[in-house]
């Protein structure tokens, strides 16, 4: 249940941080005083975060990032808060704000920025052009914008297994989607790099469209990294359709749940019939619920 009183912020930023240990142990504390709750990532090459707390101890935190040059002009996109959508805060300083494992430098190559009401002119004008969306294989099964080409990378840094579904297209028109905007900034400059001559994102990624034109070209519910698991906007009207399907019987659902076992964790959409009714819990496989069942046994 949404609450207005809680507001989640999705950010980021690429700017180059010399003390990114710093910077961390400074948004650590600012989320410490403003019992901001979430997770941020800080690296050499920017900030990355999501952070929920009460809508005042939110504009507080926005405020505070404002006043410094080095983070200065952060679009933030912001949705209601149910209080409970992080359990606990974490802040970390890591090699890199979203992980690729390959070289690339959003700050000197990415893709022209393409804005959702742009997309949408485009959507409506039906222009010859190509979404390919570079979010993990999982997160578009609740959500995708119309005849999009998923990306078929199941992390980010899987990135380069993307060229050769892409490779008859290199000489199209090409608009790379994805949650909040910062991994379309890596994964268009990667094509970009590779040869691909006419690359956009979408700026201030897919929430920012589906808030602006929801259930317009965009489908079903926004996968989100946090308690809430979905973001809809206008659920209620009869535009609004869900997309997502049970990975075992196939029906209507947008119901993320992770296999119980804990080697495996695949995370996935089942409806509520096909729960283990004698556990009522969640296994993607027969195998998973046998080996779940046999820890437990051995662990009694």
């Amino acid at each position: 249940m949404r609450s207005e009183k809680h507001q989640v912020l999705l950010f980021y930023k690429y700017v180059r941080l010399k003390n990114p240990e710093k910077v961390r142990d400074a948004q650590r504390l600012a989320c410490e005083v403003l019992n901001l709750k979430g997770r941020i990532i800080v690296a050499p090459e920017g900030i990355n975060g999501t952070l929920e707390g009460l809508t005042e101890d939110t504009q507080k935190y926005m405020a505070w990032m404002e006043s410094q040059k080095k983070f200065r002009g952060i679009s933030y996109k912001k949705s209601a808060g149910t209080g409970k959508a992080f359990s606990k805060q974490i802040v970390r300083a890591r090699p890199e704000v979203v992980t690729a494992r390959i070289k690339i430098d959003p700050l000197t190559t990415t893709g022209k920025y393409i804005t959702a009401e742009k997309l949408h002119s485009w959507f409506e004008k039906k222009k010859e052009f190509y979404i390919v969306d570079m979010r993990n294989d999982y997160e578009y099964e609740s959500g995708y914008f119309e005849n999009f080409i998923p990306s078929g990378i199941h992390n980010f840094y899987d990135l380069p297994d993307v060229l050769p579904r892409l490779a008859h297209l290199k000489d199209k028109t090409i608009v790379t989607v994805c949650t909040g905007g910062i991994r379309c900034e890596k994964a268009s400059g990667f094509l970009v790099e590779n040869g691909f001559r006419d690359v956009y994102q979408l700026k201030d990624g897919i929430q920012t469209y589906m808030e602006k034109y929801p259930n317009q070209h965009f489908l079903g519910k926004l996968y989100v990294f946090d308690n809430r698991l979905t973001l809809g906007f206008n659920t209620d009207s009869k535009e609004h359709e869900i997309v997502g399907k049970c990975y075992h019987c196939g029906a209507s659902s947008d119901n993320y749940v992770n296999c119980e076992y804990d080697i495996c964790h695949y995370h996935y959409i089942s409806c509520m019939d096909c729960l283990d009714q004698d556990l009522q819990l969640a296994f993607c496989k027969k195998e998973c619920r046998e080996e779940y069942l046999s820890n437990q046994f051995k662990s009694a």
